[in-house]
């Protein structure tokens, strides 16, 4: 690795990058989610004969690393943050401060940015002050309150001021963009990459011997009896409280009926683990037996839980997509939903982060059939894409100018 300054290296040769720098696409990613929607477009970018950059803005460093190992996406330059204390605005400041400074040395053709991150809105903003045109991948998507998701739904509003091309994975998220006063010639609704990643490691799992998983879910999945619900929660808004409440419906659920087996994989935020460990301390022995918790579990695993789990609780914005590309019903851990699609093509239910409601949510569909196989029929159309997102996006940056 060639030491460049003391808050960026590389990981490949900067120096013949560069040499192409009018050519170059930059991929900026730093969270799990934006490394998983955007490997599929990196490797659509290069079968189009583009060259590509990656960067990492060091986030999720240790869920970071088999990320790339598993797409083959090593990143070229590898940003180093000084976490010298907590918040997001020291995060903010940090971000703006290293991707400034690797945009102004690279000098891309244009920058990819994917979502709502604070890495995504810092890169906008920092290719923004290097005058380097700005493509946004997952464009549109609004909430409605910018309190829920928060940080997100303010970052992704912001990106979508710099953006000078918009990636809509759905017509209602175009159509919020062209509310907000967006060019229609900038607006091009392509389908979500997450379904393109999700449909493709489900494919390499079912080849022999592709994937090991951890030895807790291999004894798990040893025995196919009963229903597993995969839970995960870790926004923001639900720290403290709403994340106690949903591990007290887990243990509701799970005690209320005996076939049902649960499995979370913690955040690797430790505010979050210690809230869920504490809630399951009390519930009976046979419930806690039936309540497997995990650390964060590497993609493809978590891509096997999906596919195996008889309903999804979650509060993450991509597992509802992931979710829906599988067959698999949601119930939203949430008030709002940025993603309306899957409540209005009747994938999904808004429960929140409330113990009664989840419970009485969970029960009522146990006890109708009828309603669970119309939530699964429903998933015969994902509102999400078709598994080409990434291929139409490479097709439009192959011949768009963002001149003008």
């Amino acid at each position: 690795m060639t030491l460049l300054s003391d808050i960026w290296c590389s990981t490949a040769s900067v120096e013949a990058s560069t040499k192409a720098k009018s050519a170059a696409a930059l991929i900026c990613v730093g969270t799990r989610p934006e490394i998983i929607k955007m490997a599929p477009v990196r490797d659509a970018l290069r079968a189009a004969g583009q060259r590509v950059m990656v960067v990492h803005t060091g986030q999720h460093s240790e869920m970071a690393w088999p990320l790339f190992d598993f797409f083959d996406m090593r990143p070229d330059i590898c940003l180093r943050l000084r976490r010298e204390r907590d918040g997001l605005p020291h995060l903010a400041a940090e971000l703006l401060d290293v991707l400034g400074t690797a945009i102004a040395r690279l000098q891309p053709g244009y920058v990819l940015v994917h979502g709502d991150t604070l890495s995504a809105m810092a890169a906008a903003q920092a290719a923004f002050f290097a005058r380097v045109p700005i493509a946004h991948v997952e464009a549109g998507l609004r909430s409605g309150r910018t309190d829920d998701p928060f940080p997100e739904e303010m970052c992704r509003q912001v990106i979508g001021r710099f953006a000078d091309l918009h990636f809509a994975p759905t017509e209602r998220a175009a159509l919020n963009l062209r509310a907000e006063g967006v060019n229609s010639d900038r607006i091009v609704v392509t389908g979500n990459t997450v379904v393109d990643a999700a449909l493709a490691t489900r494919r390499r799992l079912r080849l022999p011997g592709a994937w090991r998983h951890p030895p807790p879910l291999e004894h798990l999945f040893a025995d196919s009896s009963g229903r597993i619900v995969l839970v995960t929660a870790h926004r923001r808004e639900n720290w403290g409280g709403g994340i106690a409440a949903i591990a007290r419906a887990v243990v509701q659920i799970v005690r209320g009926h005996a076939d049902v087996r649960a499995i979370w994989p913690l955040h690797a935020n430790p505010r979050v683990a210690q809230t869920v460990e504490n809630e399951l301390r009390h519930a009976p022995d046979e419930v806690r037996a039936r309540v497997l918790l995990l650390p964060p579990v590497d993609y493809p695993s978590l891509i096997d839980c999906l596919s195996r789990s008889w309903l999804v609780l979650t509060d993450s914005g991509g597992i509802q997509e992931e979710a829906a590309s599988l067959g698999k019903p949601v119930f939203v851990l949430r008030e709002t939903t940025e993603r309306p699609e899957i409540l209005d093509a009747g994938l999904g239910r808004l429960v929140g982060a409330d113990e009664n409601r989840i419970v009485a949510a969970f029960d009522a569909l146990s006890a109708d059939a009828e309603a669970y196989r119309r939530m699964c029929a429903s998933l015969a159309f994902n509102p999400f894409g078709d598994g080409l997102a990434a291929t139409r996006i490479a097709e439009i940056l192959r011949t768009f100018s963002f001149a003008g």
